[in-house]
């Protein structure tokens, strides 16, 4: 029979998002229902909003989400009604050819649901494939997973997306290891998790480089033990100095941009690694003399959703939460209704929060 619910929509480049009144159906063979609870204010979303991602307008936004599994269609072994669930957006096929060499988190053929949500008849396409700035949503049931139910909404659907892709940039990426050095250009939501993931990991010295003083003491308390403001310092030399002339074992980019790139290239030690978890726009590009790369050794990485298998690390980070060893509340700022998201993205532009939470 299907559901009627409110959620978040964006219906043209740049526009507003507005609130309306979607139909979800009930799900398929291999697919979820899942009433959200709650759902993380993503930069990701901002970008869907701004057409940086593609042009399939409209978009059904939010995908950092957590919630209960309402229903499940035909097939369906993953979950059951009832269970907490995080949402993500890595449903492993399990028969492409990374999944059959054994390398599951590199999945090339990711799950989405079937049926589509729709707007006055109008499809929607949901961000990421989830969806989840709405009351109810369809998703793969592979899109789901169970974790504790003890963990608040607020903070585990934060795992869902940036807080894994920063700590997975940093955990399963760089590899980072006990006593590395390890620098963070970018101190948001992502690069803070990046900072936290750094310092689970066991780091001796953890470098955090923002332009915002503010972002910078945040960072110190997800585990920065130095800090450098790149509006007036040389951030290269400075992470150097730090080093001991040598630039740090693995040097993390969660900005994005061609000149924030360069610095973390030069800022790595000889045989370092550099991980880029800053999502860029398709016109950047990057310029590096040859034999730089070449004679520097090391490794030159990208982090696509921290490299994470869900089934694996949200389970583990939700342990490591509850034991009191992952301070996930520190990266919500605050709780929103569906009506301030549109505000939630003006905020984060202004750097006023690492993550605005809409709580359902």
């Amino acid at each position: 029979m299907g559901h009627k619910v409110r959620a978040v929509v964006a219906k043209a480049k740049g526009e507003p998002v507005t609130i309306e009144t979607i139909d979800v159906p009930d799900p398929g063979p291999g697919e979820a229902l899942v009433k959200v609870q709650a759902c993380g204010v993503c930069h990701t979303d901002l970008h869907y909003r701004e057409g940086a991602i593609n042009d399939e307008f409209p978009f059904l936004l939010g995908h950092e989400a957590a919630g209960i599994v309402e229903s499940v269609g035909d097939g369906v072994t993953e979950v059951a009604p009832g269970d907490f669930v995080i949402l993500n957006w890595r449903a492993v096929c399990g028969e492409c050819r990374s999944c059959r060499r054994g390398r599951p988190h590199r999945c090339f053929a990711t799950h989405n649901a079937t049926q589509k949500m729709t707007l006055d008849g109008q499809e929607l396409s949901p961000a990421l494939g989830i969806g989840a700035f709405a009351q109810k949503t369809l998703v793969h049931a592979g899109q789901c997973t169970k974790v504790s139910p003890d963990a608040k909404p607020e903070v585990a659907g934060l795992i869902g997306c940036g807080v894994m892709a920063g700590l997975g940039a940093a955990m399963n990426t760089g590899e980072v290891g006990r006593g590395d050095s390890v620098a963070v250009l970018g101190c948001g939501g992502v690069g803070d998790a990046a900072i936290a993931g750094a310092n689970l990991a066991g780091a001796h010295t953890i470098i955090a480089v923002d332009l915002d003083d503010k972002k910078l003491e945040w960072a110190k308390e997800f585990g920065a033990t130095h800090t450098v403001n790149a509006s007036s310092e040389d951030v290269v030399e400075r992470i150097r100095e730090i080093t001991n002339g040598d630039g740090a074992d693995v040097v993390i980019e969660a900005v994005g941009l061609p000149q924030t790139y360069e610095q973390a290239f030069y800022a790595r030690d000889l045989a370092g690694t550099v991980v880029l978890v800053g999502v860029p726009n398709p016109e950047m590009k990057i310029e590096l003399p040859l034999i730089d790369v070449f004679g520097r050794g090391g490794a030159l990485k990208s982090s696509w959703y921290g490299d994470c298998l869900p089934s694996r690390d949200f389970p583990m980070l939700i342990d490591l939460y509850l034991q009191g060893r992952l301070d996930l509340e520190r990266f919500v700022t605050e709780t929103i209704n569906l009506e301030d998201v549109e505000e939630a993205f003006h905020r984060m532009e202004a750097g006023e929060v690492l993550r605005s939470v809409v709580v359902l």
